[in-house]
């Protein structure tokens, strides 16, 4: 009798401090469908928001939480804009002087995130960031354009995280 009392008490301790967990997604179930039209490039450099939208399209899936669709029966709507895509210099050629070897592409968005039959913005310019390094080979062209999914989809990791912590 004793040995199941203390089987219980040990039980009930363990067992509650879960109890501020929840199993599943805080996103309530009317607003899992979202819209995400092309992100703005405010960056200049071209495609990016392209990459972008595809890469955040493609996390939204992979994450389950939210079902995305068109414009007309979201129920709330995502706006990106990239502000931003810089390449940084981060190693040089040791037998060419002034020769950058490797480059730290940046990518800085804004989130904005919209409910769309009240109006109330959930994320209001909310800036992310991404970055991912790349060989340039001599040809810094060909290296950025094979970094920037890269980059992209890890901007897009976070603004699916943020996403679901919106609520």
């Amino acid at each position: 009798m004793l040995k199941n009392l203390f089987t219980f008490t040990a039980a009930a301790l363990l067992l509650s401090g879960c109890a501020s967990y929840k199993l599943g997604s805080n996103v309530p179930e009317n607003c899992r469908e979202i819209a995400v039209p092309i992100f703005e490039n405010a960056s200049g450099l071209p495609e990016v928001g392209s990459f972008a939208t595809q890469a955040v399209l493609a996390e939204l899936l992979r994450d389950g939480t939210f079902t995305p669709c068109g414009l007309d029966s979201a129920r709330v709507k995502l706006l990106g804009k990239v502000t931003r895509a810089e390449w940084i210099p981060i190693r040089y050629d040791r037998n060419v002087a002034l020769q950058t070897s490797e480059y730290r592409l940046e990518l800085t968005a804004e989130i904005t995130l919209v409910e769309k039959s009240t109006g109330k913005l959930l994320l209001d310019r909310v800036p992310v960031k991404a970055d991912t390094t790349f060989l340039s080979r001599n040809d810094l062209q060909t290296g950025m354009h094979d970094a920037m999914p890269r980059a992209a989809a890890q901007l897009a990791k976070t603004v699916v995280a943020m996403l679901n912590n919106a609520w």
